[in-house]
């Protein structure tokens, strides 16, 4: 491998947003100050539609203390973007690059993201321009290959575990049925952390429901008709990817006229449609008077003052870690292997080739969920909680 060229540098953030993925950003600007290789660092506002359009601002002039804000702020502090690029939108970054003597490309996103840097890599070798391509992972989904989990999905999961904790007692004290609708189109690492806080037997959620396990209208209503003659009310987590026992989405047969992104994805957390319909069927059906429906959306990827400090010090790492990598490899992405338990809990961070990551997702492995498809088990609980950096305790007197 060739020496490190001296040249410039650019960083951007693509996709959802999260609550740390400006400490990764961060991560990448202290680490890039520190290497003399690199002679400017651009931020490009909005991330590849930025790039083409040259719309950076000069990351090496922050003050540290800004940065620091920055790292603790949630959302994509240099704006993002849902376009993804194809060879022809890929070819005009390239020619940014060769314009702007950009030879460090770090970006910041999931496994499109990861996709872009890949193709940008490849064109650039096949020109002779000497880049360093590094993708830098983060999704709330924690849906990539080959890292343990994703920057994003800690703080997301404790949102959603403190959502429901809260949740649990405000069930308690009027009773009823109780559905909250949490992101995750293809896979229920999100979902699943509703449980993440349960501290007593009864506590809530009772049921959840993940993409990865299908269920009918008939099962889903009985498993709420049970739960309800067994305490007396009922609190349910269901992803918004929810199947049927078909595989068809039920918030896709719901939807006469989805809205759709870019990426021919429908949209889900945009509307309170499917957990408005779930609560019409359980009033209808099972004769429930009291019975209630929340949309989380969007407030689980950006909600500021409740990071993981733990989901905080590894997104930063990672940024640092893909400038570090890219004074001796090529390009790659980021990933993190576990080390330790649940009671002894840390990562080491390695690099994976970009082609491992591109355009691939993961699912909940079988043995996160429970034999009956509604709820989760024990091995999750090990895996998730450390990453939220602990949860709040609470006490109920009524019993």
């Amino acid at each position: 491998m060739a020496s490190a060229p001296k040249a410039n540098a650019i960083v951007s953030q693509s996709g959802g947003p999260t609550g740390v993925i400006n400490a990764s950003l961060v991560g990448v600007i202290e680490e890039a100050k520190k290497h003399p290789e690199i002679k400017n660092l651009y931020g490009a506002i909005h991330a590849v539609s930025g790039i083409v359009k040259e719309n950076f601002i000069d990351l090496m002039k922050i003050s540290n203390d800004v940065l620091e804000t920055v790292a603790a702020s949630p959302s994509s502090a240099l704006g993002s973007s849902r376009d993804k690029p194809d060879a022809e939108y890929c070819k005009k970054v390239l020619d940014v690059f060769k314009k702007r003597d950009i030879r460090y490309f770090f970006y910041i996103g999931g496994n499109d993201s990861a996709n872009t840097c890949f193709i940008i890599n490849k064109m650039a070798q096949e020109t002779g321009h000497d880049l360093r391509a590094f993708h830098v992972p983060k999704t709330i989904d924690n849906d990539l290959l080959v890292t343990d989990h994703c920057p994003g999905f800690g703080t997301a999961a404790k949102f959603v575990a403190c959502a429901l904790i809260g949740d649990d007692l405000d069930n308690r004290s009027l009773g009823g049925i109780k559905i909250d609708c949490i992101m995750g189109r293809h896979a229920g690492f999100l979902t699943g952390a509703a449980a993440l806080g349960k501290q007593r037997d009864d506590d809530a959620p009772h049921l959840i429901y993940i993409p990865e396990r299908g269920v009918s209208l008939d099962k889903f209503l009985s498993d709420v008709e049970s739960v309800y003659k067994t305490l007396g009310r009922c609190v349910v987590a269901i992803s918004e990817g929810i199947c049927d026992s078909e595989g068809v989405t039920w918030a896709e047969k719901l939807a006469k006229e989805a809205e759709t992104d870019s990426h021919g994805n429908i949209q889900l957390s945009g509307t309170g449609a499917l957990a408005d319909f779930l609560a019409d069927r359980i009033r209808d059906t099972l004769k429930i008077k009291r019975v209630r429906a929340d949309t989380f959306g969007y407030l689980q990827r950006s909600f500021a003052g409740l990071q993981s400090s733990v989901d905080a010090s590894e997104a930063r790492r990672c940024g640092i870690e893909a400038v570090k990598l890219s004074m001796t490899n090529a390009n790659g992405s980021v990933a993190m292997k576990r080390t330790g338990n649940s009671k002894n809990y840390g990562v080491e961070l390695f690099r994976t080739e970009l082609a491992n990551v591109a355009e691939k997702t993961k699912s909940m492995p079988a043995e996160f969920i429970n034999k009956e498809g509604n709820g989760i088990t024990k091995a999750f609980v090990e895996y998730a909680l450390p990453l939220t950096g602990g949860l709040p305790k609470t006490e109920y007197l009524g019993r």
